[in-house]
């Protein structure tokens, strides 16, 4: 549980009354009761509010917003206003400003404006969380901290190369060392002083932001920068904790960001949050996904919705409505993907500037007369009642996917085989597919323990870092199932070739060997021609992308090439490893093959669908105390019938034996 002063699914979200006059104050507080909100995040971008100038702190707007709304039963979700310094700080200390990817020395203005390696930010950091946590460590509204807001972005500055310097010396020790894993003596690069190393960028060795001619200095200014900004929020983190450390600290993530290592960042904190934005054409698998991932980054501890918008976004191409349902609909997906709070942004519609037009709670309107408020307030009174059941329940899966950032870094940063090589894009095929079978699936680390899993897929797993592999053999030879697929086993954690052959340090556990990887324009495609009928594979599929030409070194080949000059040779093979079995999937198949491949490597293990449902209706389970709660989330907009066997609605409190009916964008969560 997140904090027993509340012991429920949270309700609420971003609240900034500091935009706002006293009149509109107890206004906002009747609608928050109407609404069923009993949650507020407070000062998420007031520093320059709180903190006027260099010596003057003034916290009294603050004091008067937290007992104001504690004394009407909503308690505080409380930020420490670092996300965006103020004007002043910019104007005396120019070395909190970053510079940019171009080499460009930013100016005050916007937020995520911050050089993270920035010792006057830093400072001042730190000194401002300390005087929050000093001053609200005692007071009953607090629920957990909020730490600086959606933490990302790059710097190039001096004061960032002059931190890259002293990690990369702590990483590598030696320059002689640095000097081979980065393999300088291509292009006469090889480094005798530590100050000779510049962060890569436009003017240095990268463009077009992926585009690298050293993969190793590229991808450890990556991790760098990612640790560099988790040094920031480490910093105010434990200078709350030494105040009271039974609050909760947290920072809102972002799903699939791209720029930030999360499995790292959820070591340290006490409960992840994020902040969920789907475009209009987002696929609910890949909003699924990400609840996945986020649940994933602590081992499966429920996690906080921390912001998604009531009805309409303001920063997309065209920020279209949730259609009436579909905010109820997108809210209860988090809920059955492990989240424990269902918050917004914001509660109320700013007046002015870029989020004006960011929906919210409260319309400019200004009163509770809205479709939205009405949708928000019916949504409301359910979490109520819902939240003994299911608060800190549990998603139980047998099934997981790998997901890795520095690996996905490295990925992108290759120079070849193929531009639409998209790491990301690849493990959501699989995951889709797992997805539209309603099979429960965790998105892990490469920590995690993989025991507790019956199969594993690790798409595209092209680093290997040192130990992975005899982490997977192990787990195989104990009875699992590994899958993995093209262009993968190539490199270590420094991006440096395996050699020896392809797939590397892999080769043993799946059989095989790969010759050469065929990369062709993704409108050119072969074909994948199953040996013999294997589970649900039979006759032949089309696949596309890359094409790795294999020889079987013992793995049995399940299907071959159907064309090109390669046709004949294995594309889907299976080893047997002492007790457990690796496939390689040598190509990128289509949606139809990988569907009948996930219910052949489910079936083998007698991993079954939690519900045959139609198509669009999404299935998945929360366990506590011996119950199961099914969740049965209709992503269309039109009627369907499912059949349950037996179980009581939560929302009706109907007790279900047989077919029912669900309405378009409908929710039944069955207690079994």
């Amino acid at each position: 549980m997140i904090n027993e002063k509340l012991p429920k699914i949270w309700y609420g979200g971003d609240y900034n009354p500091e935009q706002w006059e006293k009149e509109d104050w107890d206004e906002d507080v009747r609608m928050f009761k109407l609404a069923g909100i009993d949650v507020a995040t407070l000062n998420v971008f007031s520093w320059a509010l709180n903190q006027p100038n260099e010596e003057t702190y003034d916290f009294s707007w603050l004091d008067e917003q937290i007992d104001r709304l504690y004394q009407n039963g909503i308690y505080t979700c409380l930020a420490t206003s670092t996300g965006a310094h103020p004007a002043w700080m910019a104007k005396k200390y120019p070395d909190v400003l970053r510079v940019d990817y171009e080499g460009r020395k930013r100016k005050f203005g916007g937020r995520h404006n911050s050089c993270p390696n920035s010792p006057t930010y830093r400072k001042y950091a730190e000194k401002i969380a300390d005087r929050l946590g000093e001053r609200y460590k005692d007071h009953p509204a607090v629920l957990i901290w909020h730490v600086s807001n959606e933490y990302g972005g790059y710097c190039y500055c001096d004061n960032c190369a002059e931190g890259f310097r002293k990690w990369l010396q702590d990483k590598y020790g030696s320059l002689e060392s640095l000097n081979k894993a980065w393999n300088t003596r291509f292009w006469g690069h090889t480094f005798y002083e530590w100050d000779e190393i510049v962060p890569p960028n436009a003017i240095s060795e990268e463009w077009n932001g992926d585009s690298t001619n050293f993969q190793g200095i590229s991808l450890d200014y990556r991790i760098f920068q990612s640790d560099s900004l988790l040094e920031c929020y480490k910093l105010e983190r434990d200078a709350l904790k030494k105040h009271n450390p039974n609050i909760p600290v947290t920072t809102n993530l972002m799903g699939t960001y791209k720029e930030l290592d999360y499995f790292k960042w959820g070591k340290e904190m006490d409960v992840i949050s994020w902040d969920n934005y789907p475009a209009y054409d987002t696929p609910e698998s890949f909003t699924a996904m990400r609840h996945d991932l986020m649940r994933g980054l602590k081992s499966g501890q429920p996690f906080m919705l921390m912001e998604q918008t009531p009805s309409q976004q303001n920063w997309q191409p065209y920020n279209s409505l949730k259609r009436p349902g579909v905010m109820r609909l997108w809210s209860y997906q988090a809920v059955a993907r492990g989240a424990d709070t269902v918050m917004f942004f914001q509660l109320r519609r700013s007046v002015g500037a870029c989020e004006k037009y960011h929906g919210a709670v409260i319309e400019h309107v200004g009163h509770e007369n809205t479709r939205v408020f009405r949708e928000t307030a019916t949504l409301g009174k359910e979490l109520a009642q819902l939240s003994d059941a299911l608060i800190d329940s549990r998603v139980q899966a047998k099934v997981a996917i790998v997901f890795d950032w520095e690996n996905r870094w490295a990925t992108e940063l290759s120079s070849g085989p193929s531009k639409a090589l998209d790491y990301v894009n690849e493990v959501h095929k699989y995951y889709v597919a797992l997805y539209e079978e309603n099979i429960a699936v965790d998105m892990i680390g490469v920590d995690e323990d993989l025991s507790k899993y019956e199969i594993v897929f690790a798409p595209v797993l092209y680093m290997v870092k040192t130990g992975y592999a005899d982490k997977v053999k192990e787990f195989v030879k104990n009875g699992g199932t590994f899958v993995t697929t093209f262009f993968s086993g190539i490199v270590n954690e420094h991006d440096l070739v395996t050699l020896g052959g392809y797939p590397g340090e892999l080769r043993d556990l799946l059989g095989i060997w790969v010759e050469e990887i065929d990369a062709l324009p993704p409108e050119v495609t072969n074909q994948i021609v199953m040996k013999k009928e294997t589970g649900s594979l039979s006759g032949s599929y089309e696949c596309s992308l890359l094409f790795d030409i294999i020889h079987s070194e013992g793995a049995q080949v399940l299907a071959e090439y159907g064309s090109d000059f390669y046709a004949g040779t294995p594309v889907i093979t299976r080893n047997t490893f002492e007790k457990g079995k690796a496939y390689y999937v040598g190509t990128c198949p289509d949606p139809s093959f990988l569907s009948d491949f996930v219910k052949t490597v489910c079936e083998e293990k007698e991993i079954k669908p939690l519900l045959d449902a139609p198509k669009g209706v999404e299935v998945t389970e929360r366990t506590k105390d011996g119950h199961s709660y099914l969740f049965v989330l209709n992503h269309n907009a039109t009627k369907v019938e499912v059949e349950i066997s037996e179980g009581k609605d939560l929302l009706t409190a109907e007790e279900l034996n047989g077919k029912t009916s669900l309405d378009g964008y409908g929710v039944m969560i069955v207690k079994r």
